[in-house]
């Protein structure tokens, strides 16, 4: 069986930046998945559940409310707990969505009041929520995206 893509990124070299994680082509539409690295593999602690929850709600409802929401395909966690997925319609570059994820991470820090879709009637696991902790997390990536602008694995 053939290693998939995301395997083949050597983890002990990878810090928290914006990266393109992949691009895939149909019938002439590209989709181009980011990888918002918030924390460092193998280095910093996971996210825990909690603020990660809270940043999947939190970042979905800010992206699919601007004017981009229609370029927007998803945005999730990532199953290590080390960042979110960010898919978009597009042939994009790291550098092309920045102002968009420093937008997004403005909304999260900003954030006060009831997580949006934290009831039992719109998600799974409606009280795994931590605002104050999301905060935390965010603030270090957002200042980490400002002063590193990693976009590029490294090799």
């Amino acid at each position: 069986m053939e290693k998939i893509e995301s395997f083949r990124i050597n983890h002990l070299n990878l810090f928290s930046g914006l990266y393109v994680s992949r691009k895939d082509k149909r019938d002439g539409v590209t989709v181009t998945t980011f990888d918002l690295r918030i924390t460092a593999p193998n280095r910093e602690p996971v996210i825990d559940m909690p603020a990660l929850h809270t940043i999947e709600h939190l970042g979905a409802t800010f992206l699919r409310s601007t004017e981009e929401r229609d370029s927007i395909v998803y945005f999730g966690p990532m199953g290590c707990r080390t960042g979110c997925y960010l898919v978009v319609f597009g042939d994009l570059r790291s550098e092309d969505i920045f102002p968009l994820v420093c937008d997004m991470c403005d909304f999260i820090l900003n954030y006060e009041g009831e997580i949006p879709g934290a009831t039992p009637v719109e998600c799974g696991n409606y009280s795994e929520q931590n605002l104050n902790m999301a905060k935390y997390y965010i603030k270090n990536y957002k200042e980490s995206l400002i002063k590193n602008r990693r976009f590029t694995y490294p090799e």
